[in-house]
């Protein structure tokens, strides 16, 4: 019996290998490579939130920034500073070839440098984007700015803050167990050896936490061999175009709204209702490729969009379903331009809300300014002509009260599209009209059944 249930242990150890080895089973870590490559600039931040923000949904282990940039836009630096403070698990630079400038600062908000064999890092003196020298007074303020920011992000990492300082300040001296590393007068710079030279009782690495020859090895070094799973992100044409469409949210967002005034004033669906959809589409994809939004604000948009067609279309005249449907798309366009993480509260905070709220605004401001522009000059030219009627077949205007009652019964042929406004010919003369309810295509019978304002209101004859 004694052998029965040994027996039965084995196939149990064999079925749980876990048992045996008296640890729990760990699925592979899951790595992101971001690149940072060339001068950083807008699409770098675009990738790196978007990224970080994906990575935070699916549980990612660890983001590696795959560093190789002589620097860039310090605004741009301290955003993506903002958000790799938002990430919950590890991150770390892999200097493949330099972080020199920007990237050093980069770098050290990252937990771990690691190096390539020929790496190099430092140098981060700020300049103007033209590669100039700053205003003595304002490059004092600049740096002391910097070394704050540094001190900051460097707390509890050895010697980085010190370190970093000397790279951004050539008026520091770097000095440890009384060797001076840098003198003043003079930026510091590191090779991949120098930045892990050790320093100190016990001793620690002056800045990297080790060298290795490419990100597999790094990877290895991090997680085991085989034991994670690792995607890579580019910057790509789209994070390029979006830097453009970002900035100018508030024209788009001017123009899509008097395209769509302009479908309104016209009969059917055609040049104008498409040509809104697509601006207003340019905004929503600038924003989610520059990692501000996910898909639901669009949605939200769409759903409004159809609430104002359902209205116009088979309810005119309700008011409750057409508002509804204008707050959820302006709604939809804040939500878009806001920066929400996952996995933290919603706050309705002014730093959130005021880029998003100041674009809406002017380009509500800007769309007011173009209806202004269009009512006041377009009668007088064609393309008002063609967009709303005031002509009969006569070529004498329409007027209303001729109009009358007295066209109540009378029947008719759709001239235009019928969505659910368009124009109809009775006897010869050439009416605006709306359907009740639905549509109808040119050429379909109707029936007068009541006349409001300038046009009458007709059904399909069945």
């Amino acid at each position: 019996m004694n052998r029965v249930w040994v027996g039965l242990f084995l196939v149990l150890c064999s079925l749980f290998p876990s048992v045996t080895a008296g640890e729990p089973r760990h699925s592979p870590a899951k790595v992101v490579v971001i690149p940072v490559r060339g001068e950083i600039s807008q699409p770098q931040l675009y990738i790196l939130r978007r990224g970080l923000k994906e990575a935070i949904e699916q549980k990612v282990d660890t983001i590696v920034l795959d560093m190789d940039t002589p620097g860039g836009a310090l605004d741009v630096t301290f955003e993506m500073l903002k958000v790799l403070d938002k990430f919950p698990g590890k991150t770390v630079t892999y200097v493949h070839s330099e972080a020199i400038s920007a990237g050093s600062l980069i770098s050290a908000g990252t937990d771990e440098i690691y190096f390539a064999p020929d790496g190099v890092i430092g140098a981060a003196a700020p300049v103007l984007s033209s590669g100039q020298e700053i205003d003595a007074t304002m490059r004092t303020k600049i740096v002391s700015y910097l070394k704050a920011r540094v001190r900051s992000i460097s707390e509890g990492k050895g010697y980085r803050g010190d370190v970093i300082s000397a790279m951004i300040d050539s008026d520091s001296e770097l000095k440890i167990d009384g060797q001076v590393l840098k003198p003043k007068g003079e930026l510091l710079s590191l090779t991949a050896p120098e930045a892990m030279k050790t320093y100190g009782t016990p001793a620690h690495p002056l800045l990297g936490a080790g060298i290795a020859a490419n990100i597999d090895q790094l990877l290895d070094r991090l997680h085991g061999a085989g034991n994670y799973s690792v995607v890579t992100l580019e910057v790509s044409w789209s994070e390029k175009i979006a830097q453009y469409l970002t900035a100018l949210t508030p024209v788009l967002m001017a123009l899509g709204m008097m395209a769509f005034f302009i479908e309104f004033k016209t009969p059917g669906f055609g040049f104008f209702g498409i040509t809104g959809m697509v601006l207003m589409s340019f905004v929503f994809f600038g924003h989610y490729i520059a990692g501000l939004s996910g898909h639901e604000p669009i949605l939200f948009f769409l759903l409004g969009a159809c609430l104002v067609i359902v209205e116009v279309f088979f309810f005119p005249g309700v008011f409750v379903l057409a508002l509804t449907g204008i707050i959820l798309m302006l709604t939809s366009l804040v939500w878009a331009m806001a920066d929400f993480w996952p996995r933290e509260p919603i706050s309705i905070s002014s730093d959130v809300l005021v880029r998003p709220l100041l674009n809406l605004l002017i380009g509500s401001g800007l769309a007011v300014l173009g209806f202004i522009a269009l009512l006041k000059f377009l009668p007088k030219g064609n393309l008002w002509n063609g967009m709303v009627l005031n002509r009969a077949v006569t070529g004498e205007p329409v007027e209303r009260n001729q109009i009358s009652s007295s066209l109540i019964g009378q029947t008719g042929t759709a001239v235009t599209a019928l969505f659910p406004s368009g124009q109809i010919e009775i006897s010869g003369r050439r009416l605006e009209a709306r359907l009740a309810v639905g549509h109808a295509d040119a050429g379909t019978p109707v029936v007068v059944t009541g006349q409001s304002g300038f046009s009458v209101t007709v059904e399909v004859i069945s």
